[in-house]
Formats: structure tokens, sequence, C-alpha cells
């Protein structure tokens, strides 16, 4: 099979998500060692744990240097692989997930839409959804997305790409700040709903699911849940005690330092 991660990473002027994707590629091939990693960038990479990097297809669209998301859609064609597994730059895999990919292949498209806290509980926590919830939309998160080439895919992937291109045209449908850009979950989505829930996503597969590290969903008295939870990285990471199992949204982006300097 024909398959692999991929993790689309773009410097901001304040934040080098760069340096997060190299951290990720290294927790990736810590627990499977013969996966394939890609990164999908145009800035400079300085880590050899990626099998491919990747320039922009069709280069950095965004008119905002710190807003890059309207870029996402150009995941689609940039990926080297026949099934992809796509992964915000800001996680931590802590344990082989390649079973995903035996799962999903029959799938031409699944969005993630399970989040959890760092015990492994499943999360309902809605305070982040609001736009989702208002607007009635399918609840996903684009950190973790699979896809195949496929029509489906591509079709998924142009829908995200006129989200984004064409935002002022659906705020005047959505409930919502017009003068708020759009996000990835939203773009995705949309894409979502349009196409169908039951073909976007599997709610039978828990597994396909992230561990989400922001405030409400762990009860932590501020979003720096780093100083307030104690964390071990030792061969397998914990938080709390807790051994984490699924993939870790950690959320602070300078904590990709922290993660690189015990296991990079």
């Amino acid at each position: 099979m024909n398959k692999g991660f991929v993790i689309l990473a773009q410097n901001t002027t304040t934040t080098n998500y760069v340096e997060c994707a190299e951290t990720l590629a290294i927790s990736l091939k810590k627990v499977m060692p013969n996966v394939s990693v890609s990164i999908i960038t145009n800035d400079i990479v300085n880590c050899n744990y990626f099998d491919n990097i990747i320039p922009l297809p069709y280069n950095d669209l965004a008119p905002d240097s710190d807003w890059k998301l309207i870029n996402d859609w150009q995941v689609y064609e940039a990926s080297p692989y026949e099934y992809t597994i796509k992964l915000e730059a800001d996680m931590y895999i802590p344990s082989d997930i390649e079973f995903w990919f035996d799962i999903l292949q029959q799938r031409d498209i699944c969005v993630c839409n399970t989040i959890r806290d760092f015990k492994g509980q499943v999360s309902d926590v809605s305070v982040y959804r609001k736009f989702i919830i208002d607007n009635q939309l399918p609840n996903v998160y684009n950190a973790i997305t699979y896809f195949k080439k496929s029509d489906n895919a591509r079709l998924f992937f142009s829908i995200v790409r006129d989200v984004f291109e064409n935002w002022e045209r659906y705020t005047n449908t959505l409930i919502c700040n017009k003068d708020e850009l759009a996000t990835t979950d939203w773009a995705y989505s949309i894409a979502c709903h349009i196409m169908g829930e039951e073909l976007t996503t599997m709610p039978n597969l828990p597994q396909f699911s992230m561990v989400h590290m922001k405030q409400w969903i762990n009860n932590t008295v501020s979003e720096d849940w780093a100083k307030e939870l104690v964390y071990e990285c030792t061969d397998q990471f914990k938080i709390q005690t807790f051994p984490q199992r699924y993939p870790i949204h950690y959320h602070l982006k300078d904590f990709s330092k922290t993660l690189r300097a015990h296991y990079g």
C-alpha cells in the first residue's frame, strides 16, 4: 500500500510550525520506524526524519503572514501517497496508529469526530464549537484527516478551497461573526455537511481519535496545561500518571521544544 503521513506546516511571525512538524515526525518514526512521513512547506526544514519535503503546489496564497489556513486544501494534490493521513503540526504520536490505514482504506475521506481528555475519556465539551453548533454542522476536527486519491476526496478539498476563498459569500447564510475569518475546522465541517456526514466521518471508529489538550476539555485552570498538570517524558509519555495512547494535540506550540529535548 502506498501510504503515509503528511504534515502541512507554514511558519508565521509568531509560530514556528515547521519546528512542531519536525517534532511530530520524530514521534511518528519513534513508534512506526518504517512509515513514510512528508512535510508540505515553503519554509526551511532542518530535520532528516522526513521522507519527502514538498513545496506548496500553488505557492503561498495567504494574504496575511499570520493566517495561513487558506492553503490547507493544497494538501490533497501535494500528498505523494495514494492513502494519506494528514496531521496538524502541533501534535505528538505516542503509539503505533498504522492500523488506521487498514481500517480506513475502503473510504475516500474521513475526518476525525472524536476527541478525548488526557485520561483517554471521550469528551463532549462544546465550548469551542459554537460556530458548528449554531449552524448545526458536523462536529469534526481537521487535525486528523484521512483521504484516498479519489474523486470524492478531490471534491472535498475543492469545497474546502471554496470556503476559504469565498468566505464572505458563506457568511451571508451562516450564523457567525462576519468579521471573523474561517478556521480549518469550520471549512472541513461545511465540506462534510455538503458531501454528507455518512461519507466523510466514521462514528463507529472511536479509535480514530485524539487527545485535545485545551482547557475546558481537561478541566484545567488555564489554557497553559503544562504549568498545571504533571507530565513525564519517559518511554511512555504520561500526563498525571496517565499513559498517553492516542495522538496528542498539545495545543501549546512551544511544548514542541520540550518534546524535542527528550525524544529528539
